[in-house]
This record gives C-alpha cells, sequence and structure tokens, in this order.
C-alpha cells in the first residue's frame, strides 16, 4: 500500500522547497527537527548507526512519502534518531511542525496520511529485523539489491562493494564473497562499481 502524499500544492504553500544532490545529507542523527521532509521527486536512503559509526540502511523514501522518525521527533521536540541521504537528485519541500499541526488540526486525510506512513514503516523495520535476525547474509544482500533496483527503477547498481558492505552493516571482503558466489549462479554480473541483476 503506497500512502498519497496530501496535496503537493498544500505541501509546497506551507513549506520550503530544496534540491539535493546524489550523497547529500537531508537529515543528520541527533539534529533538532523542525521541519518535516516530504519526497516530491528522487529518493532517500534512511540509516542508522551504532556507537561504533557503523552505518545499516533501515528503509528508502520515494515520491508521495515522509520519515516517520522525523514526524515523530518534530512533534514531541526530539532529535532525529536516523539519517536521511540523497539516492540521487531529489526534490524535497520542508513543512514546519506548527503547519503540519495547523494542518492535521484542519484536515483528518492528514492524520489518515501520518498512520499509513508509520504502518508502512513499522512493516519495513519489521522486514530489517527477520533479515538479520534469521537470513543468511547472501539472502540479504540479495534482498537489499533487489530493494535498491526497485527503488531506481533499473537493474544496474552503481554502488562499490564498501558501500554495500556499510549499507548492510557488515564487511566489505564478505560482500565481495558473496558477489563472487552469486555471479557464479548467474544471479548477478559485476562491474567496476557497478552490479546488474539478471
Amino acid at each position: 500500500m503506497k500512502p498519497n502524499i496530501p496535496s503537493t500544492e498544500v505541501l509546497k504553500k506551507n513549506g520550503i522547497i530544496k534540491i539535493f544532490e546524489t550523497g547529500d545529507v537531508i537529515v543528520n542523527e541527533d539534529a533538532p527537527v523542525q521541519s518535516i521532509p516530504f519526497v516530491i521527486r528522487g529518493s532517500l536512503k534512511v540509516m542508522q548507526s551504532d556507537d561504533d559509526y557503523r552505518e545499516m540502511v533501515m528503509y528508502y523514501l520515494q515520491p508521495g512519502e515522509t520519515c516517520v522518525m522525523s514526524f515523530l521527533a518534530a512533534l514531541y521536540n526530539d532529535t532525529s534518531k536516523v539519517k536521511a541521504i540523497a539516492e540521487e537528485e531529489t526534490e524535497v519541500v520542508f513543512v514546519p511542525i506548527n503547519k503540519i499541526r495547523e494542518l492535521m488540526g484542519n484536515d483528518p486525510e492528514w492524520l489518515n496520511y501520518v498512520f499509513r506512513i508509520y504502518h508502512k514503516r513499522f512493516e519495513e523495520l519489521l522486514g530489517v529485523v527477520n533479515a538479520i535476525a534469521f537470513k543468511k547474509m547472501d539472502e540479504r544482500l540479495l534482498q537489499f539489491l533487489r530493494k535498491k533496483a526497485e527503488v531506481s527503477g533499473s537493474n544496474q547498481i552503481n554502488i562499490t562493494h564498501s558501500q554495500l558492505g556499510q549499507e548492510l552493516g557488515t564487511a566489505r571482503e564478505v560482500v565481495s564473497r558473496l558477489l563472487k558466489q552469486l555471479e557464479s549462479e548467474e544471479i548477478v554480473q559485476l562491474g567496476r562499481n557497478r552490479i546488474t541483476l539478471l
């Protein structure tokens, strides 16, 4: 179920539009959150890090979506628990939390939207927990590559083995070994900083 973003015109009227390039950080961990980001075009990856600064991708945000973690942090005057990074050129509209409260009070569809987003994110996080707890790394890697391909709309994924290891929370050597195995099984084709799902 893909949540339908509230009217783009309403968002733009009440917020500030910004364009981010690939790799730009949109929201940082431990930063105060005063505006809610809504993706209009492009995609973001939402990550969390541990005390050793190892990072893992939790979920992706696509057009029509917002980060429920930012939403909750802003509503309760908390800091961000995640980092959001542009996966490609991405257009985001930032709506101040006071405007969000006003919009939610005036239109019940906003509350429905928040619950739909929360439901989707919760299911995705359960998937991450399930993958870490019950799936072998090769299954996690393949599932992750398929998700990246779905988000980008292309079977060709431009990424290094080091980046993959970082996003999966494992070592580059593990990723390289598993990718070679997947290539021998003709599931992927490897190139320089490029993986193609076959």
